[in-house]
């Protein structure tokens, strides 16, 4: 019995120490807007594809302590050239999360001018016609790409505090 406790003890010790970065747990992102995480809502998608797209608003709860701004990278899991690391462009949202909680708004896409402090880290990778200064919205031409974002809490200094995913929808 002593052998089997410490056989265990000794595994979770091994995982605690080689698990990098750890991450907070509990945080969950709510989408308002009309995004619900299956499809992109109507006029979500970019100019080229009849829109007038914007990022969705987001509810975040489980936000650590010391977050002071949140980052948003937007991809299309089905576009390898624009599936990771921000590939739609990548948002910074100020923050002072009241009770682990925090809103951030929507931000127009195809643009570098944000409202309420928020700001582009990185633009959308695409170009030619699809190029976008900031976000782009989705606009695969309704062929049913899926859409998804990887929102991470930062501290002042800069570190990654917590990350999750969230699916925006298809489009």
């Amino acid at each position: 019995m002593k052998q089997a406790y410490w056989g265990m003890a000794m595994t979770a010790a091994a995982l605690v120490l080689t698990a990098s970065p750890v991450w907070a747990d509990g945080l969950a992102v709510t989408l308002g807007g009309g995004w619900d995480g299956v499809k992109i809502p109507s006029g979500q998608q970019c100019t080229l594809d009849g829109g007038n797209g914007a990022t969705p608003p987001m509810t975040l709860s489980g936000l650590p302590d010391g977050t002071t701004k949140v980052t948003v990278a937007f991809n299309d899991r089905d576009y390898p050239p624009l599936s990771s690391n921000g590939g739609h462009g990548v948002i910074a949202f100020p923050v002072t999360p009241v009770s682990g909680s925090a809103d951030i708004p929507a931000v127009p896409g195809l643009s570098s001018s944000l409202p309420g402090g928020a700001e582009v880290v990185s633009a959308a990778r695409s170009s030619g016609d699809y190029a976008s200064p900031g976000y782009l919205p989705p606009c695969s031409g309704g062929d049913r790409h899926a859409y998804w974002a990887t929102v991470t809490a930062v501290a002042a200094d800069g570190a990654a505090l917590s990350s999750t995913t969230v699916e925006l929808g298809r489009w």
